[in-house]
């Protein structure tokens, strides 16, 4: 008779943000998968390396690009480590921007990864609602940095610049008339707070609609309730955090623990799991994004009535404005300086983290008073999740490899970094 041996194969590319990275040899057993081995060495970004021979200033856009789907919540991490570095003090209404942007953020997140973990399953209707609201904040990032998706709009010492006061408006055109042009421009008259505050107001009814297209759906249950179950004590020693620890029933969210910025001024709740398998860890992400919801909304409350600075006055740190840069001779030599020599960082060594949207996002920063980082370390979320995937996968079907891809919700660029 002969002998049965197990089946190696390739898998993937799967999930839309492991385009191609993302080789994963699994061994099986007919369809039962006994070994998963996830090869992730295979997009050598150099980031940390990069960030080593640019200035302070020049590595921001950097960060955009590690988590492509979390721009604005991984510079954050960066500026707040060159700020724990140097004792600045960021305006007040800087940390209340940054906050909202970090959860409009997270909600960016949240939406791209429903979407790709539907699609992943055989659900094709969320992916396409998913993405109607991913527009309207995507065009939220544009208004304040120009930018879609790489914004670099924080920078050490508070953002950029302030909100505008206006909402870039769709132009008739010879495939939109006029009446079209005009119903879709109905919430961009105001300005930028009134168009995220009017987002919103609607967007629980949007969330509303994708649990009731998923949450109660008997396929959605059958492909994700059971599968890649992880105890809250192997979620631990894992090295999970973020909604993979959260969705295995250990409260730990970093807003709340070691809260950064304006996070413990503001009411929210950390959604927790209780079976730890990736039905649980999709009701977690789903309530999130409620919860993100609401501090935008009382971020925006509150940047209504308090104008303000939105960067630190300190300009061997941030430029000086461009009318006093125009006729100052003093503020013109820290323009010129700050943006060809850039910031020089007292010695020392610090770690900040930021409760990003896949978990934690870590930067450990190294310098030697140079206006170059001497060492740069990212403690990217994903990696630690990764490796899990085997354990995870273990005595599950071929099938569900792909909802757990979808579960982990990975991106390559912070990963192989």
């Amino acid at each position: 008779m002969a002998e049965l041996k197990n089946y190696t194969l390739n898998f993937g590319p799967q999930h839309p943000a492991a385009h191609g990275v993302l080789r994963l040899v699994l061994e099986l057993d007919g369809e039962v998968v006994q070994r998963a081995d996830p090869h992730i060495g295979l997009l050598h970004r150099g980031t940390e390396k990069l960030a080593e021979s640019k200035t302070f200033l020049q590595s921001v856009p950097y960060m955009d690009r590690l988590d492509y789907v979390s721009m604005m919540c991984n510079e954050h991490a960066y500026v707040m480590a060159i700020e724990k570095l140097m004792g600045v003090e960021v305006p007040i209404r800087a940390q209340y921007i940054r906050v909202m942007f970090d959860e409009i953020t997270r909600i960016l997140n949240h939406l791209l990864w429903i979407g790709a973990h539907g699609l992943d399953v055989g659900a094709m209707a969320v992916f396409l609602y998913a993405f109607r609201e991913r527009e309207d904040l995507m065009d939220c990032y544009e208004a304040v940095s120009g930018a879609r998706m790489h914004a670099a709009y924080y920078r050490p010492g508070g953002v950029y610049r302030d909100l505008p006061d206006t909402m870039p408006k769709y132009q008739v055109t010879r495939l939109r008339s006029n009446s079209k042009a005009r119903r879709l421009n109905q919430n961009r008259e105001g300005s930028l707070l009134d168009f995220i505050d009017d987002f919103s107001q609607r967007f629980p009814s949007c969330v509303d609609e994708y649990e009731t297209l998923l949450t109660d759906n008997r396929i959605w249950k059958q492909r994700l309730v059971g599968i890649g179950v992880v105890s809250p004590e192997r979620a631990k020693a894992l090295g999970f955090t973020g909604p993979m620890l959260r969705g295995s029933g250990v409260e730990w969210d970093l807003r709340k623990t070691q809260p950064y910025e304006v996070y413990d001024r503001l009411q929210f709740d950390v959604p927790i799991g209780t079976e730890g398998d990736s039905y649980d860890r999709y009701l977690v992400r789903m309530a999130e994004m409620r919860e993100s919801n609401r501090i935008i909304q009382q971020c925006v409350q509150w940047l209504r009535a308090n104008p303000g600075p939105v960067i630190s006055e300190n300009h061997k740190v941030a430029p000086p404005d461009r009318e006093s840069m125009k006729s100052n001779m003093e503020e013109l030599i820290h323009h010129f300086k700050l943006f060809t020599e850039g910031i020089h960082v007292p010695e020392g060594e610090c770690y900040a983290a930021v409760e990003h949207p896949k978990g934690e996002f870590g930067i450990y920063l190294v310098s030697d008073g140079a206006n170059m980082p001497w060492r740069v370390k990212i403690r990217a979320p994903g990696f630690a999740h990764l490796q899990a995937l085997e354990e995870m996968a273990k005595g599950h079907m071929l099938a569900d490899v792909v909802t757990l891809i979808g579960t982990q919700d990975i991106v390559f660029g912070e990963i192989d970094r």
